[in-house]
This record gives C-alpha cells, sequence and structure tokens, in this order.
C-alpha cells in the first residue's frame, strides 16, 4: 500500500514538472522571469552604453513596482565589442540559450545586419533603442525606437535647403561596410522631396583621421555654402576645426543626431553658420514635462542625459505597454504576435508614433550657435518627411 501510494506520488509529481515546462519558447512557468536581451556596442572605437543601461533601468523599476503579475523582467545585455564573431555570438547565447522573448534597447554599430536572419529563423522581434546599421531598417524583425543616420540625413538636407533657403549643399559621407546605397537613397528622397541636388557627394570620409583639412579645402574650393556630414562625434569636431584653421566661418554644418551631446557643444567654439541637427527625440538638454519622466529615471540610475538613453528608454517603455496587453503566458510567440498586431503609441518624446515595423521619420531642428556652447530649438514642432 505504501509502496503504491509512493509511486503515484513520483508520478504525480513528475507530471507537474512535465507541465511546468511546457509553455512556450522563452515562457516558463508563470512565477518564472520574463527574459528579455539586447546586443550592444559597449566597448570599442564607438560607443553607446547608456541605450541598454537606460532599458535596464526602466526594466529595474518596472520589476520593483512588482512586474507583470508577479513576473519579473531578466535584463540581459551583452557587449558585441563592435566585432562580428562577438555580436553574432552574443544574439545566439540571448536567443538560443537564454530563450528571451525579444530583444530590446539594443544599440550597436554592426549587430542588425549580423543578426537579422537569424531573428527571422527563430521567430523573435528586435526594438533597438538606437538603430545604426542598414539591417536595423530592412528587417521584418527589427524596428527601432530611433529615426536612423538615413532618415536623419533626409531631415538635415530638408531643412537645409527648404527652411534654411541654402543652396550649394555639398554631402561629405563617412561610410562603413555596405552602407552607401542606403545614404544615396536618403539623398534621392531628399532630391525627389525637393527638386534639389547637392553640389557634389564626397563618400571617402575616414572614421578617425587626425586631420579633416583636405576634405574641408576642397569642400570650399567647391564653392560649398553648407556641409552635410553623417559623423560620429569626436570627427564632427575635427571637420570644424578643420573649417576654423581655414578661416571658413560662412559655412553651415548640417548633421545628425550621433552629434548632438554636452560634450559637442563644449568643444565647439567656432560653429562657423551654425551646425543644425534634426535631433530624432524631444530635445533632451530640453527641461519641461515632455521629458521630466525620462529625465528623473536618467538622473536615479545616474545614466547620461543623452539622445541615445532616450532610444533605450523608449524601446523599453514601447515594449512594456505592448507587454501588458498579452492575455495569457508570455512567450516569444506571443511577444512577436502582440508586436507586429499593436496600436500605435503616441508619445510626446517621439514625432512618430511607434509602430512595429513603421520608420520613424520625425526630427526636431535644434542648432549649436559660434560661442554659445549650448543647443537651442529652431522649431516649435517636429519636422516631418512625407512618406
Amino acid at each position: 500500500m505504501n509502496k503504491r501510494i509512493t509511486a503515484a506520488a513520483a508520478l504525480l509529481a513528475a507530471g507537474m514538472l512535465a507541465l511546468a515546462g511546457c509553455s512556450g519558447s522563452g515562457g516558463g512557468g508563470s512565477s518564472d522571469p520574463i527574459v528579455v536581451g539586447s546586443v550592444n556596442t559597449i566597448s570599442g572605437p564607438a560607443t553607446f552604453p547608456e541605450a541598454s543601461q537606460a532599458a535596464k533601468a526602466v526594466f529595474d523599476q518596472f520589476n520593483a513596482d512588482g512586474g507583470l503579475n508577479g513576473r519579473k523582467i531578466d535584463y540581459k545585455a551583452l557587449d558585441d565589442k563592435g566585432d562580428p564573431a562577438t555580436a553574432t555570438a552574443n544574439a545566439r547565447e540571448i536567443v538560443g540559450s537564454n530563450n528571451a522573448v525579444a530583444m530590446v534597447g539594443s544599440a550597436s554599430l554592426i549587430e542588425c545586419d549580423l543578426n537579422k536572419k537569424y531573428y527571422e529563423q527563430e521567430g523573435i522581434l528586435s526594438i533597438p533603442g538606437i538603430g545604426v546599421d542598414t539591417g536595423c531598417f530592412d528587417s521584418k524583425s527589427i524596428s527601432p525606437a530611433n529615426v536612423g543616420p538615413y532618415n536623419d540625413l533626409t531631415l538635415t538636407l530638408t531643412y537645409g535647403s527648404e527652411v534654411l533657403k541654402l543652396d550649394n549643399i555639398c554631402v561629405l559621407l563617412e561610410i562603413a561596410g555596405s552602407t552607401r546605397p542606403t545614404y544615396q537613397a536618403a539623398i534621392d528622397k531628399w532630391t525627389k522631396a525637393t527638386g534639389k541636388k547637392p553640389s557634389y557627394v564626397d563618400d571617402t570620409l575616414p572614421y578617425g583621421a587626425s586631420d579633416y583639412t583636405p576634405y574641408i579645402v576642397k569642400a570650399r574650393q567647391a564653392g560649398c555654402k553648407a556641409l552635410a556630414v553623417n559623423p560620429i562625434e569626436p570627427d564632427a569636431i575635427g571637420q570644424i576645426k578643420a573649417a576654423n584653421a581655414q578661416g571658413w566661418n560662412d559655412v553651415t554644418f548640417l548633421y545628425l543626431t550621433s552629434v548632438y551631446s554636452d560634450n559637442f557643444a563644449q568643444a565647439v567654439d567656432n560653429a562657423g553658420a551654425g551646425v543644425y541637427v534634426p535631433a530624432e527625440f524631444y530635445p533632451f538638454t530640453e527641461e519641461n514635462d515632455i521629458n521630466k519622466g525620462w529625465r528623473d529615471l536618467m538622473t536615479k540610475n545616474k545614466i547620461p542625459l543623452t539622445s541615445f538613453s532616450q532610444g533605450g528608454y523608449l524601446a523599453a517603455t514601447h515594449f512594456i505597454q505592448v507587454l501588458k496587453g498579452i492575455k495569457g503566458d508570455v512567450t516569444r510567440e506571443s511577444v512577436t504576435a502582440a508586436l507586429k498586431s499593436m496600436k500605435p503609441i503616441d508619445d510626446k518624446m517621439i514625432g512618430t508614433p511607434y509602430t512595429f515595423g513603421v520608420d520613424n521619420t520625425a526630427g526636431w531642428p535644434i542648432v549649436l550657435k559660434s560661442g554659445t556652447h549650448k543647443w537651442e530649438k529652431v522649431a516649435d514642432d517636429w519636422l516631418r518627411l512625407t512618406q
């Protein structure tokens, strides 16, 4: 009799264990953590650590408030170091080994292009905080929170020609990998909308050059009145200083959000006729109710106030809003279905309501004037591209 009871108890326990393990990929039992991941360039020559830090702060606050009916988010943010092999290994560790339900808040120079086919194969979706490479914008499995460098280039060209009424705009490009056609498409989009063309395009600018004087001299000799450039922050500082050294003080710089930082503003004394940027999110240098939730959380967690942290914050908050609407167990499948069928999320920090698979195409024009060391808004509303 005792043996029968013991055997029955063992079978019951085994059945319960089996049921606990049958809730779908990335789901786990009703009290298991919800695994979410990101692949980021945190170390290397060009880094974006604030995005994943901001996403983690959002998830930590969500967990502290009780999570999703008691279930906490286990956020795994890995560093790809700007290395292709590491970026692919990171994705496979998070998706394959850790059974993540989604990728949220990533910010990498390379990972989207490398991992997009893998994400599609595994049925997992990614909401990067900062999308950089072309793969972030041409994959059905990836939908960044930010505008991205390509629409950003179209925006800055549009502001230069249509608002500032500049002519003789020249385009100088720093090309990484296979991005040249995508940047050309951004230029062509501007041409189609405005009928304007760049005076010339130089796509030979190197990343991290010690001296940009030859490129600046060539542009000045070509009669350029404005330079539309896609640099990382240190390169932009070098380009402006090269123009300063040539006494070229009436040139307008049309840059991307990549240079929008307090550090850049402090490093530039002579900004020529002005450095204009279409901020991808509501200007972070503005202290008001629009930025308050993000600013308070970043300050509490000692995370730098930058556009990168805005992107990570928004990616995580978008994800949580969709997560809360899921009925039943949270699995990779249910998260993917919820994201693909989500209603647009309207937030005053962004000019385009967020919908997975729909590009953000709005920027807020700001300027850095010579001698001010301070970014200022130059518009009362978003500059939006026509779809």
